[in-house]
């Protein structure tokens, strides 16, 4: 963990150096109260009032000190810990944004939101009580040894007896809690999971009625977290009435040996004050350092869990060296074979052909046939497992990413926008994209109908999980955001399944008119959404089975007929 966080911490050179000396004023002040103490009980023992006052004052000076090195120690130490983890935080969200589709899977959306939020809380907490206790720790313990033992050094048996009980015990209690800590990180992410998927699928869960079984789902899992902390208070629970124990016992033990000298001896009330002060800030000094351990067995599991991000390698990169260039529409999937991280099975197997650019395909196939992942290969959001893919006659894997990003335009069935403005969601497509190129790519999707009618129209706010707007105009959206840029290649994954026949009619008579030079994959459920396709591609268990024109594919491929005729049939029912 330490070499992880030494390039993060190093930033902040001068804070640390700040920190570490205001804590060592704040621990030297602590020491020289006692002893101050002593010298005032000693004076009015000696009845020389005289020396009470200065020493009154030697004693609200050094409590003014100590207590604003600790207020600047605080502020120093906060400055490295949240500066340490925002720059984590960025760090680790630039590296998941370098993560490829399989990335993503393996970790799993849920898992890697924890590990930028929670686990980096973690980080940020253990940085912060380090160096609040780094030299506290040592410099209390040491020096309140050193200055117990010379104030009453017959009693070193008490402090030798006090300090392995207190040790021990915080072995016993640390060693557990810090394999608790990091069982709670596990279930904070699953209980984070839950609910992320209760709420993204809460129109599911209340169509079909499974509130009782979901709240029951949770219930259990929150129900293990909660007893795990459970078990972590009750650790705590014994270390702190424990530690007050011994210290009182120490105490008393102190009080029997030395309470009667002190009539004989009126030095020995001072130097047992003193003393009794000193063994209570051991006994502080080995806490903390238990509180740290405790701390860092925690921040520790968060760290290892974020440094698997950070050490995990992109399943996709780019070629640096590749020039930037404008791609064209060609595409040709050579030989091409695909199977999904971790799983065996072929989803694509051995599909070859080639598109000339300005050219409309046609998608077509059962569930579960191939195509969704076959269009996926095109931007690459996956490399084939065998075979090659090429755009503008180039080989994906050695073309320049913002070339390809530039040049293929994948609109997706379920459509996603971010919250903000319309005209952010759509600058994603075209990052200088103006009020007429908005207007136009608009026009193409038929959004403008619906985005003009608000005062604001293109600056219109898009709510969180794009809430304000239903599901058609939502993928019409997406589309404008797909086509605003004119990319080489446009990928429609059923995207026009919310909207109706002549909603869907107009969008792609718009599209083939005015991005007549832009290859365009549509793929689809229904033959009529591309049933005047240059060509239809008709996929079945992951092979690319026929290729040609609607009138072709209905006299010669079993397949597409019977899809032609079953959706025709229903048609008529309907």
């Amino acid at each position: 963990m330490i070499k992880f966080l030494l390039p993060y911490i190093s930033k902040y050179k001068k804070d640390v150096v700040w920190a570490s000396l205001t804590i060592a004023i704040a621990a030297a002040t602590s020491l020289w109260q006692p002893k101050l103490l002593q010298q005032v009980i000693q004076a009015i023992a000696d009845d020389e009032l005289s020396k009470m006052y200065p020493l009154g004052i030697q004693l609200i000076v050094i409590a003014l000190i100590g207590l604003a090195a600790g207020a600047l120690n605080t502020v120093f130490s906060a400055r490295i810990a949240m500066g340490t983890a925002a720059d984590i935080r960025a760090d680790e969200y630039k590296k998941i944004q370098t993560f490829s589709f399989g990335n993503i899977e393996r970790f799993s959306t849920g898992s890697l939101v924890v590990r930028m939020t929670n686990d980096v809380q973690q980080v940020q907490t253990i940085v912060m009580a380090f160096f609040q206790s780094l030299l506290r720790v040592p410099i209390l313990f040491v020096g309140a040894l050193v200055l117990a033992l010379t104030t009453l050094p017959q009693l070193w048996w008490v402090i030798l007896v006090m300090v392995i009980l207190v040790v021990l015990i915080s072995m016993g209690v640390f060693q557990p809690m810090g394999k608790l800590f990091g069982s709670v990180q596990g279930w904070i992410e699953k209980t984070n999971n839950m609910a992320k998927e209760n709420l993204q699928g809460v129109r599911v869960v209340k169509s079909f009625n499974q509130e009782k079984n979901e709240e029951e789902r949770f219930d259990d899992a929150s129900t293990q977290l909660t007893n795990i902390n459970i078990k972590i208070g009750y650790l705590f629970g014994i270390l702190m009435p424990a530690f007050f124990l011994i210290g009182e016992i120490a105490i008393a033990v102190s009080i029997l040996f030395v309470g009667r000298n002190i009539t004989s001896d009126p030095q020995m009330l001072g130097a047992l004050t003193s003393f009794v002060n000193y063994l209570l800030q051991i006994m502080n000094a080995i806490v903390m350092a238990g509180f740290m351990m405790t701390f860092a067995a925690r921040g520790m599991e968060s760290a290892k869990r974020i440094m698997e991000v950070m050490d995990t390698e992109p399943d996709l990169t780019f070629d640096a060296a590749a020039p930037s260039e404008a791609l064209s529409g060609d595409v040709e999937f050579d030989h091409v074979s695909f199977a999904y991280p971790g799983d065996d099975a072929p989803v694509l197997k051995d599909v070859s052909f080639k598109v000339k650019q300005g050219e409309m395909i046609g998608i077509v196939g059962a569930t579960g046939s191939g195509k969704s992942t076959l269009a996926q290969l095109i931007p690459r959001l996956y490399d084939p497992t065998e075979g090659s893919v090429k755009v503008g006659n180039e080989d994906l894997r050695h073309v320049n990413e913002k070339s390809l990003r530039n040049a293929v335009a994948f609109v997706l069935q379920k459509a996603i926008l971010f919250s903000g403005k319309i005209s952010d969601n759509l600058r994603q497509g075209k990052s200088n994209a103006g009020r007429p190129d908005m207007v136009r790519a608009a026009k193409m999707a038929q959004a403008s109908e619906f985005i003009e009618k608000y005062d604001d129209d293109y600056e219109h706010i898009v709510e969180e999980r794009s809430s304000n707007f239903s599901g058609g105009q939502k993928q019409r959206l997406s589309i404008t955001r797909g086509v605003i840029g004119e990319p080489a290649v446009l990928i429609l994954d059923d995207s026009t399944s919310a909207l109706d026949a002549r909603s869907e009619k107009l969008v792609q008579e718009a599209l083939d008119k005015q991005l007549s030079d832009t290859t365009k994959f549509v793929i689809a459920e229904k033959i009529s959404s591309v049933i005047n396709a240059d060509r239809i591609f008709v996929m079945e268990d992951g092979e690319l089975i026929a290729t040609g024109k609607h009138h072709e594919l209905v006299e010669n491929s079993p397949a597409y007929r019977e899809i032609y005729e079953t959706q025709k049939a229903q048609e008529v029912i309907d």
